[in-house]
């Protein structure tokens, strides 16, 4: 097996299983450390050690892999990674609309973010790097946002497109935490609360209504702000009336996003059941901060397909015209 292949696939199944950041950037920098060089080169162990970057496992991994096996390491990787529960809507989905870089506080570059993206048989993915209240995420200041979209164009092709955009922080009083005119450059607007989750009932609910009434929003992120497990622990979701918030969602042709990340599982079942009774769209994204998590979009699927949601519903089955058509119908996209 190519050590170099072997390196990369087992960072992309480390950042799907959300496993130590650091494990995988091990994995990565080791890869990136050995990009070019010959077989002989691989074989002299003794200069392969001393090469920065190249650590104990990693070394391990190279050699397996050039005796002409699949690392045990990767073999290990690729059996948890395949208990997953298939989905047929899986096939149907063509992008996704949440996805974060090192710009913000994803681990790796936009270049690695677009070619897993590729590899995954997308036609469009959204950067979604956070905004700047988030600091401790590094949010993205208007002007380091204005540097990145010069930056995104130069991305797609081929049959993909990278689409610009921010997962925008929803501010105490359902503000946008982001100057207005550089939301409406933007292709596509996630709105998500990250701070006061445990506001009380009514003013939470008047928070995320009027987020999602704001023109330049197309997506509802994370609605509840739970956590059901995970490295960060456990976090109860947000209290709000749910019924109101779906129907201005419903009413602005905002989509509710079916968060992937199996730490989330957001929106619980019973408000994806009640979000479908009131007739909104969705989006089933990956909220991918590494490029192996994009895969994840296997588990939003999953229970997307449970809970019955119809694919026609679902805005990340739709092909890039009728996608921007309904991101352009609000803030000019």
């Amino acid at each position: 097996m190519n050590p170099h292949e072997a390196l990369t696939e087992i960072a992309t199944l480390l950042e799907r299983e959300r496993s130590s950041r650091y494990k995988s950037k091990a994995f990565r920098a080791a890869a990136d450390a050995i990009a070019g060089l010959s077989d002989a080169e691989l074989r002299d162990a003794a200069s392969l050690r001393r090469r920065k970057g190249v650590g104990d496992s990693t070394f391990a991994v190279i050699q397996e892999a050039l005796a002409g096996g699949v690392p045990s390491y990767l073999t290990d990787l690729r059996e948890r990674a395949g208990v997953q529960r298939a989905s047929n809507l899986r096939g149907s989905l063509r992008g996704d609309l949440h996805s974060h870089s090192d710009w913000s506080d994803g681990l790796t570059t936009i270049e690695l973010m677009v070619d897993a993206a590729r590899r995954l048989g997308h036609e469009y993915l959204a950067l979604t790097d956070h905004s700047p209240r988030l600091r401790v995420a590094n949010g993205l200041s208007a002007e380091r946002l204005r540097a990145q979209l010069d930056v995104v164009p130069g991305m797609s092709g081929d049959g993909f497109t990278l689409l610009s955009g921010i997962e925008v922080d929803i501010l105490d009083d359902g503000t946008l935490d982001q100057d207005p005119d550089l939301l409406d450059e933007l292709d596509v607007v996630v709105a998500s609360a990250h701070s006061k989750l445990r506001m009380e009932r009514g003013p939470m609910t008047r928070r995320l209504v009027t987020a999602v009434s704001n023109p330049r929003v197309d997506v509802l992120g994370h609605v509840t702000g739970r956590l059901v497990e995970g490295s960060r622990g456990t976090r109860p979701p947000s209290t709000f009336d749910a019924r109101p918030v779906f129907e201005a969602c419903a009413e602005n042709g905002v989509a509710v996003e079916i968060n992937s990340r199996p730490e989330r599982q957001d929106p619980p079942d019973e408000l994806m059941t009640l979000a479908l009774e009131i007739g909104c769209l969705f989006s089933i994204d990956s909220d991918a901060h590494a490029p192996g998590q994009l895969s994840l979009l296997d588990y939003g699927a999953e229970r997307a397909e449970r809970i019955g949601i119809p694919p026609e519903r679902i805005v990340t089955t739709w092909g890039l015209d009728r996608l921007r058509q309904w991101t352009g119908r609000s803030h000019g996209g």
